[in-house]
């Protein structure tokens, strides 16, 4: 079952790939502007945040498989919504109501089912390895997605393909990612098949304050972080040095190879200094690193300074989704899983659309310079609230 959870992220996180970064261009191509951009990041990431809600709230009352399968659903109709669809209200619509996901990581409602299946693995180690691979995979297959990004652009010069159907030939791939998703949840074990045998009757019974605090937290994170997903940041170096779509995916490629490599890191570095020393002592360099590279004057430099940024940006991700299953009872990891996961959506979803009208303004990176100050704000009140906080299996 675990191996068919982690294909499956690694599936989702190419067609997230691919899509976060022809989007911008395609919309850019078809008259729209920065703003639209961000309202479009923004609507996806308030439609998800309130779906993934529900899902992990109301979840535990339906088989996990069943779950997984309806969002596989969700999954093809975006792509095809976005594939045939060009008023921009009704694109608003579909990515409020579906599944698309702008940030280049994972924030869908897919989220909280898989994590609490893998969250029932009971050795702490075992647990934060399975989650590295896990997020890996995502990683590893979102830079093969961006890599193939450019794609459309070849089939305009070898192929005489009009470049806005070569970019909408991108949404009907994700759509096809979502067959291939129903393909591997169908073949999840018994255990998927059934609904939660211990479900509390309140979903967050004996660790609502933890996880409260634990959401507050990453709220201003992911606030901080809608200033800088992926489909943005593609928007700023389309804006800023003129790059190419090719030369985008490729830059995006590189940086999430990086990522991935440094990701596999941090359950060893998690075993010798603790969960939450690991997410803050890496979390910090990436975002002074995020925010150095808004001065840069030169791409080369720009783009230095982001792949050097990638190596350390990820790491806290096994970290913290180790660490929240591990202060939670496992009867509530589905709802502690969604509740913390939410923000991500939620919080961030304001972000881009600010993100948009600073671009709009101003080609320089002031989005990269709020994103790092406030998640840097993020890791120290982290780090101060939570340092004493030990997982359960070692309290």
């Amino acid at each position: 079952m675990n191996a068919r959870i982690v294909a499956a992220r690694g599936l989702r996180g190419f067609a997230d790939g691919i899509t976060s970064v022809v989007l911008p261009s395609y919309l850019a191509l078809v008259g729209f502007s920065a703003v639209h951009v961000g309202a479009l990041a923004t609507s996806a990431l308030l439609g998800s945040a309130l779906l993934t809600l529900g899902v992990g709230l109301a979840g535990s009352r339906f088989p996990p498989r069943a779950v997984l399968l309806a969002a596989c659903a969700l999954m093809i109709g975006t792509g095809l919504g976005f594939a045939g669809v060009a008023s921009f209200p009704l694109l608003l619509l579909i990515a409020f109501v579906g599944t698309w996901n702008p940030t280049g990581g994972d924030v869908s409602v897919f989220l909280p089912t898989e994590q609490a299946l893998l969250g029932r693995e009971t050795d702490l180690r075992a647990r934060t390895s399975l989650f590295a691979r896990y997020s890996v995979a995502g990683t590893l297959l979102a830079s093969l997605g961006a890599l193939a990004s450019g794609l459309p652009e070849l089939a305009v010069t070898r192929f005489g393909v009009e470049l806005p159907a070569a970019l909408r030939a991108v949404f009907v791939v994700y759509a096809l990612c979502g067959v291939a998703l129903l393909a591997l949840y169908l073949g999840l074990g018994r255990e998927a098949a059934q609904p939660a045998s211990r479900a509390p009757s309140a979903p967050l019974a004996h660790s609502r304050r933890v996880v409260f605090q634990l959401t507050a937290l990453f709220s201003l994170d992911s606030f901080g972080g809608g200033f800088a997903v992926q489909t943005l940041l593609a928007l700023w170096l389309f804006q800023r040095f003129a790059l190419s779509l090719a030369e985008a995916g490729s830059f995006f490629f590189a940086a999430a190879l990086v990522s991935a490599g440094a990701q596999l890191l941090s359950p060893r570095i998690a075993a010798r200094f603790g969960l939450i020393e690991t997410m803050v002592f890496t979390h910090i360099p990436a975002n002074v690193l995020l925010i150095a590279a808004a001065f840069m004057p030169t791409a080369p430099l720009a783009l230095g300074f982001l792949l050097a940024r990638s190596a350390l940006a990820q790491m806290d991700v096994p970290a913290r989704q180790s660490y929240v299953m591990a202060v939670v009872p496992p009867e509530e990891r589905a709802a502690a899983a969604s509740v913390t996961n939410v923000p991500r959506s939620l919080a961030s979803a304001l972000s881009p659309l600010l993100a948009g009208a600073l671009l709009e303004y101003s080609s320089f990176g002031w989005p990269l310079v709020v994103a790092g100050a406030l998640k840097i704000l993020y890791d120290l009140l982290l780090l101060r609230q939570f340092r004493a906080v030990p997982p359960r299996e070692i309290a």
